[in-house]
């Protein structure tokens, strides 16, 4: 079989938005709410607390998006919900009033394409809100409700809001505001696939499934694909696994899943000691602990050995997401370990992704403090929105960077250097982890070209002339890391 995956992808920079946290509008709109009791912007955020960014506020932001050379969206879930983070979905088919509702979505959609930015949107179809319709009417009227084979109903009577009793359904987690769907009824796995068709035809440009693996009704996520495809073929779908996804990353489910195999060994290499432990423990990604670069390269080696390049290409890697601590805050602070995991981020196969406010170097422990309000201009870090711009821009202008071969040229100590190669282009990206200045002896005779310029950072290039074999000395401070062509 031939696997096929959206071309578009290969060539995309993601930007994740927690739509209540990103922007407000600064327009006068027309608004059901007009007198809410927002938290502060900048206050530390709560777990049920709302501070109010819209998607118009989102449209204002467009252009500071496509400054950065973003391309392409990913929203946390957008439809109505009775939380910050709307993964307790009300109604799959309504965009949250406190967003601005359908018809700013509509707006949103068209201006991001506009601007040549793709949309991909958050499906939360394993479970619903209790306050989802159709378990509501089961909460009302019992085992007389038509919607009771919907759910996986245990036994009566219901307890959606106490933990004295037990609650009788299966909820995700645990977690009684979340029913879990029986998706072994085939109304619900139509009602699951009309909305995932109805959106596309939208105009979005794609699913990110959450939880999918607990989704278990065989052929489910085959019939997903055939059918969001058979509408857009270039739609994306990309999965919420956190490890090994190769039983869905077959070519007949998703197109790549939330990359945490490059995220977790990325930020152990790059940030090493400096992982702020309490910032990591209660998720199974693995930042820590510290890698040396040839341990490093071998998890990267592992990785791109798990699943066919067609897949490796489409990838969402990310080094920090809504569901983890934030990057800064991982890295107790330390700009250069930011500076290295994205370097080698944006250096990597399939689409890196960048959780918003991490390019201006805004901190965040565990949730809920890692879904903060985007900071005000003068709290940005210019030098980590430097390093993002720079990066992209590379990437965008190299098409190696984004299809090209991955080969390590040398992992030593704390130095890994890897080639990146497409057709007779071919860049040479180093990386010196160490605290200490570092003089590298490469041998570069099986390069198809050699690295004559320093497209990023500050390394310096000593040519050995007397050498019979094509040999180049590679100085590079400590902690830092360079593009060379």
């Amino acid at each position: 079989m031939q696997i096929q995956t959206p071309d578009w992808v290969k060539h995309a920079v993601f930007y994740q938005i927690f739509p209540d946290r990103f922007a407000k509008s600064k327009q006068p709109r027309k608004r059901l709410l007009h007198d809410a009791r927002w938290e502060d912007w900048e206050a530390m955020p709560t777990l049920q607390g709302y501070k109010g960014g819209d998607l118009w506020g989102i449209i204002e932001q467009l252009d500071y998006i496509k400054s950065l050379e973003i391309n392409a969206i990913y929203f946390t879930p957008i439809f109505q919900s009775a939380s910050n983070h709307r993964y307790h979905t009300h109604d799959y088919y309504q965009v949250d009033p406190m967003l601005g509702g359908n018809e700013a979505f509509r707006e949103l959609l068209d201006a991001a394409h506009a601007h040549d930015i793709k949309v991909v949107l958050d499906g939360v179809f394993n479970h619903s809100s209790r306050g989802f319709f159709f378990f509501h009417d089961v909460l009302e009227n019992g085992p007389h409700s038509p919607w009771v084979n919907w759910f996986k109903i245990e036994g009566w009577p219901l307890a959606p809001y106490t933990g004295d009793a037990p609650a009788n359904y299966g909820s995700w987690d645990g977690n009684r505001a979340l029913p879990e769907f029986n998706h072994d009824n085939p109304e619900v796995r139509e009602y699951i696939m009309e909305i995932a068709e109805y959106w596309v035809k939208f105009g979005i440009d794609g699913w990110r499934l959450d939880v999918p693996f607990e989704i278990k009704t065989p052929g489910f996520w085959e019939e997903f694909r055939d059918r969001v495809k058979a509408i857009n073929p270039d739609a994306y779908i990309v999965g919420e696994v956190w490890g090994d996804s190769r039983q869905w990353l077959d070519g007949k489910q998703f197109d790549g899943v939330m990359n945490y195999l490059f995220a977790g060994p990325t930020i152990a290499f790059a940030a090493g000691d400096r992982v702020v432990l309490d910032q990591v423990q209660s998720r199974d990604y693995k930042p820590y602990p510290p890698l040396f670069a040839a341990e490093y390269a071998q998890k990267i080696q592992e990785l791109l050995e798990l699943y066919p390049w067609e897949i490796q290409l489409t990838q969402l890697n990310l080094l920090a997401s809504h569901d983890t601590a934030r990057l800064m805050s991982i890295a107790g602070g330390d700009i250069p370990s930011i500076e290295l995991c994205t370097l080698l981020l944006m250096t990597f196969p399939g689409a890196p992704s960048i959780y918003y406010g991490d390019e201006v170097g805004l901190p965040g422990a565990l949730d809920p403090d890692s879904r903060r309000g985007f900071p005000l201009e003068a709290a940005w870090n210019n030098e980590i929105l430097n390093t993002h711009s720079q990066l992209i821009t590379l990437r965008h202008k190299y098409p190696c960077l984004r299809t090209g071969d991955y080969k390590v040229l040398y992992a030593q100590g704390e130095v890994y250097i890897f080639t990146r190669t497409l057709d007779n282009e071919q860049l040479v990206i180093a990386v010196n982890a160490g605290t200490s200045d570092s003089k590298t002896n490469l041998d570069v005779s099986s390069l198809h070209s050699l690295p004559n310029n320093v497209l990023y950072g500050g390394a310096e290039l000593e040519w050995n002339k007397e050498s019979e074999t094509k040999q180049v000395t590679l100085h590079l401070p400590a902690r830092s890391g360079c593009i060379l062509g």
